[in-house]
């Protein structure tokens, strides 16, 4: 082990350096100003961390002597900031075609794939993203093909994903719009219009309910069963509303294909993208359906790209819609969540919801928000300690912590 260095302050030990050398110690941050994001902003407090978990939050909080001590004087502590919509360790910076691994375009419908079984830990990207604060990320598979498979939401650090899995139950990636069309018209088949699109998940949709009616008749009479099937299984999954669809979507018309499908079926829907959603945020809304907006920091390179704008956060969150925002990883990286966030607010979204869009709301879009997004007694320590503001780019994540333990 690296010999750490302390100085004395009263009972307590105050760090000076080494902070990755506490993985498994009680953790007090002290004297910090605390965005706890659901609990407003606490100007001089402490968090106190201990077994992987917040376990004591506020401005007088009694630090146990044995407790190792950051001294957060002048800093600002943050949840790990959250991206719901990713394809890190995927589509690896730094690759060309070895590290592309995030759509399998040759087949319209491939709901069988798992994301998980795609990721490169190691990815720059995801280590950058771990460096800069983002803790937690979705990774979903492509949007080649109108059924690409299922995501996966894991932590940003590790060396083995399936140690670094928060969730499996991410949902199911399906596409709208240019992407599936363009991949299908080279290889003349279906689907080459969104007429065929919309007709290529409908069709495996109804092919998941008579597999389920078979399963249902197999439990009365095992010779009935059905051979398993794979390709059913996910959708089947999504059926009995178990994980949602991901459903990437520009423009307003795509969107609403994807909200008329989803009724359809009495399916879970996410909106990913929603570049035109502030068209039809009443929409949106009226079904409680959340958007994972972004990433509005890129250029208009398509058609569907026309309307790209940071005011559709702020359009959407007023008309009452839960907002995410995503980078698109590696369209944008990760690592410049923060910015997009302080650009949105430019835009007009009010600065605790952009907070919100990057932690907790991702989070709750997720099925992770009873267990991160925020800074509350009782969830996991995924805390981001910076330099300053972190809204403001002079800022840099100092140390980022993930399920108790400093890895930055």
């Amino acid at each position: 082990m690296m010999e750490k260095k302390h100085r004395k302050n009263g009972n307590r030990r105050c760090v000076s350096v080494d902070y990755r050398s506490l993985l498994d110690q009680m953790l007090a941050i002290t004297n910090v100003r605390i965005i706890t994001v659901t609990q407003g902003t606490i100007e001089r407090g402490t968090v106190l961390i201990d077994g992987g978990q917040i376990r004591a939050v506020g401005e007088e909080i009694a630090v146990p002597a044995a407790a190792e001590v950051i001294d957060g004087a002048g800093k600002v502590l943050t949840p790990g900031l959250i991206d719901a919509h990713s394809h890190a360790g995927l589509d690896e910076e730094g690759f060309g075609s070895e590290g592309r691994d995030y759509n399998e375009a040759t087949d319209p419908a491939t709901p069988w794939l798992r994301a998980i079984d795609g990721i490169n830990p190691s990815e720059m990207g995801l280590r950058d993203a771990a460096a800069n604060g983002i803790t937690t990320v979705c990774v979903v598979p492509g949007s080649a093909n109108v059924i690409g498979g299922e995501g996966v939401i894991i932590h940003t650090h590790g060396d083995v994903v399936d140690e670094m899995v928060v969730s499996r139950d991410a949902g199911l990636k399906v596409a709208f719009g240019e992407n599936p069309k363009r991949v299908y018209q080279d290889q003349k088949k279906m689907p080459t219009t969104r007429m065929g699109t919309a007709a290529v998940l409908r069709e495996n949709l109804v092919k998941a309910t008579n597999y389920m009616t078979r399963i249902k008749k197999g439990q009365r009479d095992p010779d009935k069963a059905p051979d398993r099937d794979l390709r059913m299984e996910t959708l089947v999954r999504v059926l009995r509303r178990e994980i949602p669809l991901r459903a990437h979507a520009h423009r307003a018309d795509d969107i609403m294909t994807a909200l008329r499908i989803a009724e359809e079926f009495k399916v879970r829907i996410v909106i990913e993208h929603a570049t035109e959603g502030h068209k039809i945020a009443d929409q949106l809304a009226r079904r409680q359906v959340p958007a994972v907006v972004g990433p509005s920091l890129s250029s208009r390179s398509k058609v569907e790209l026309q309307q790209l704008d940071f005011t559709t956060p702020a359009i959407l969150t007023k008309a009452g819609v839960k907002v995410a925002l995503t980078l698109d990883h590696p369209v944008i990286p990760l690592k410049y969540l923060p910015v997009v966030a302080a650009l949105a607010i430019r835009a007009g979204l009010p600065e605790e919801e952009a907070w919100k869009a990057i932690t907790i709301n991702p989070a709750e879009i997720l099925g992770i928000g009873q267990r991160v997004g925020s800074i509350e007694v009782g969830k996991a320590a995924d805390l981001v300690l910076w330099s300053g503001d972190p809204l403001d780019v002079r800022s840099r994540a100092e140390q980022t912590i993930i399920g108790g333990r400093i890895i930055e």
